[in-house]
């Protein structure tokens, strides 16, 4: 729905329990200033009560979890939607008078800039089975690469050539956390020895561990101090270890039903024809653009929202030039790097243009991001006309 068409821009601050609820009309006038459950017939009986003013925007601070609720409610109504995200509401909250922090003023701020600055909005996504699917498998991408961070931690604390011998997905294997499940660490595993370890190892069926094992042992003999707190350490990585392939378990049972589901999907057969994208990242890329590329005007714009794009920075005629963007949407700018950075090691046509590049005098990562936002000009074709990859559309 256009701007122009809204007459109600209803601003949800959204909470466990409750919500606080703020419209206002075109005029800038609070037509409701109010708390409001966390119900449905709560919510409907808003709305309801709101559209006698015309059309009504219901615009929220968080899209996932605690309000997920008064969206769907929302769209079951026809009612629009949107998402304001927490950095454009933060400075949008500078510019008003007043510096408190309450539910009722952050509602106000979400309706103020829903209405005066609709640009700052953002797609609040659909209710679509395999997107809702979509967005729960991303929630366990995220608790994996969040607790590998922190075991990485600990084992750089106590350990960091240790650490290194798990460089990549080594870290992520069966092999490595269940040998960490079962030491607990490097002290622990140079005490059982090499031999030993092997030995239980293969007792315990690991496959494809003996690499991992020597690197381990390999690591182990570069250190002969003990870092101070190393004991209490190993005592918790076999707990980490363990919530990891939990994780990983309960991840891998859920992708074969989201897989199920994206078998349907038209978008995921587009994207994995082109090289580089497996149907993880095609995931990825599909959740980010909440499965519907026309929400963008062009493929500049898209790159752009995945913060691919250069920015330009001057200051009068003294300062010029372009640099990285910092912003985007996280979940597209590391699908498009990451399938980038496979295309140009395993595609002779992307592999070309990213040694051309380099030959240009463009670093490595330069030159995977410059490679990225040519392939998001592709990306978008694809999507927006639904043909399948063609060689040969990266030589320009």
């Amino acid at each position: 729905m256009r701007a122009e068409d809204i007459d109600v821009w209803l601003g949800l601050d959204v909470g466990k329990q409750s919500h606080h609820a703020c419209a206002l009309d075109r005029y800038g006038k609070r037509v409701v200033d109010k708390p409001l459950e966390q119900d449905e017939a709560r919510i409907r009986e808003l709305l309801t009560q709101l559209s006698v003013h015309g059309n009504v925007l219901l615009v929220v601070d968080q899209p996932n979890t605690i309000g997920s609720l008064p969206l769907t409610v929302a769209r079951s109504m026809g009612v629009a939607v949107g998402y304001l995200p927490g950095s454009a509401m933060r400075k949008a909250a500078q510019l008003l008078p007043g510096d408190v922090k309450t539910d009722a003023r952050d509602a106000y701020v979400i309706a103020f800039t829903a209405l005066h600055m609709p640009d700052t909005l953002r797609d609040a996504g659909s209710d679509d089975e395999t997107m809702a699917a979509l967005k729960v498998l991303a929630g366990f991408d995220d608790d994996l690469a969040w607790e590998c961070n922190r075991l990485r931690s600990l084992l750089l604390q106590i350990h960091p050539a240790f650490e290194r011998a798990l460089k990549g997905d080594r870290i992520m294997r069966e092999a490595t956390l269940t040998l960490l499940e079962h030491y607990g660490g490097p002290s622990a595993m140079k005490r059982s020895g090499r031999a030993r370890v092997g030995k239980w190892a293969k007792s315990s069926k690991l496959r494809r561990c003996d690499g991992i094992i020597d690197a381990m042992f390999d690591a182990i003999r570069q250190q002969s101090v003990t870092v101070a707190g190393s004991a209490t350490t190993e005592q918790v990585i076999p707990i980490l270890a363990a919530r990891i392939r939990q994780l990983r378990a309960q991840r891998e049972q859920l992708a074969a039903t989201v897989e199920t589901l994206l078998e349907g999907h038209p978008l995921l057969t587009v994207l994995t024809s082109m090289p580089g994208i497996a149907v993880r990242t095609a995931s990825q890329i599909i959740l980010a653009i909440s499965g519907d590329i026309s929400r963008f005007r062009n493929a500049a714009h898209l790159a752009a929202y995945a913060g691919i794009a250069p920015v330009t920075r001057r200051s009068g005629t003294s300062i010029r030039g372009e640099h990285p963007a910092r912003g985007g949407n996280k979940r597209l700018k590391n699908a498009l790097w990451q399938t980038a950075f496979i295309a140009a090691f395993h595609d002779p046509e992307s592999h070309a243009y990213y040694q051309r590049k380099r030959n240009e005098g463009k670093r490595h990562n330069a030159a995977i991001i410059c490679l990225a936002r040519r392939r998001c000009n592709v990306i978008y074709s694809m999507l927006k006309n639904g043909t399948l990859y063609q060689p040969m559309r990266l030589a320009s």
